[in-house]
């Protein structure tokens, strides 16, 4: 720890700070709040599908929206929250978009730390995976066309599951591809990260799954999660592997999420330009 530094240039403290999205964004409250209100909204039009059960843990549930064609796509969406806060029905909203352009949606639940660690988080959305692809002839999606997504720890966690059967691409929204530095923040009392699961579960130190993504951050967000999107999406591209990156103006860490939720918003758009690779 030479000079009181932890990771980079980074005190303890800093370090806290660039990671900490909800004291970042003066209004995060509010905007989650809005996220609810417009779930339950959404929750009330989709009644059929919600809390799916796909494994033994509480969390382990999952909501399903179908676009009503038989046969689409499947759009996996996997919330945030830093891997131990947040849940599923916060962010039912997001379906919206997706749904307009002829997407059936996922939207997964998992369980959280400290009740389990990185490996059975990952685990957990590998099985609810399993589950849909098995069960996508009562479904009524195309389980070969499957693309996964997630905000901030959820598209850490949809990166991490890329190489799953029917997985075609991804959709990775304000994430974080390195864990070192969680490791080193406030973050990691509830995590636990030991060295072996940061080198097995960060995406910019493992080999690429060689498939699609488009990687989006908001230009207002903090400058570390900006940074690991930008390097995330610049090894894979030194790689030439397909994939985009996008900075989003005029979004923050919690903003962001309206372009996936408007048909006609930039992240909706991106998912429609992901079935062309």
């Amino acid at each position: 720890m030479e000079n009181g530094y932890v990771y980079r240039n980074f005190t303890k403290e800093l370090l806290d700070q660039a990671y900490d999205n909800t004291r970042a964004v003066e209004n995060s409250r509010e905007l989650l709040e809005n996220f609810s209100t417009k779930s339950a909204e959404i929750s009330m039009e989709y009644p059929n599908g919600l809390n799916i059960r796909y494994g033994r843990h509480p969390r382990e549930c999952l909501d399903y929206f179908s676009c009503g064609k038989t046969g689409a796509p499947l759009f996996v969406f996997i919330h945030g929250g830093y891997w131990q806060m947040r849940s599923k029905e916060q962010f039912r909203f997001i379906a919206r978009g997706p749904l307009a352009h002829g997407f059936d949606v996922a939207n997964i639940g998992y369980p959280l730390a400290p009740d389990v660690n990185m490996r059975e988080i990952v685990r957990s959305i590998r099985s609810a995976l399993g589950y849909l692809r098995i069960h996508s002839g009562d479904l009524g999606f195309d389980n070969s066309r499957v693309y996964v997504s997630g905000w901030s720890a959820g598209a850490h966690l949809a990166v991490s599951v890329l190489d799953e059967v029917g997985v075609c691409g991804a959709l990775a929204i304000s994430g974080i591809y390195d864990l070192k530095p969680i490791s080193q923040c406030f973050l990691n009392d509830k995590l636990q990260l030991t060295e072996n699961e940061i080198l097995l579960y960060s995406p910019l130190r493992r080999s690429f799954v060689k498939k699609p993504i488009a990687v989006v951050v908001g230009a207002d967000e903090l400058s570390e999660l900006r940074r690991q999107s930008a390097e995330f999406a610049m090894h894979r591209t030194e790689e030439d592997i397909p994939g985009s990156f996008n900075l989003l103006t005029n979004h923050n860490h919690f903003t962001i999420l309206g372009e996936l939720e408007n048909p006609e918003g930039s992240l909706t758009q991106l998912l429609v330009q992901l079935i062309k690779y």
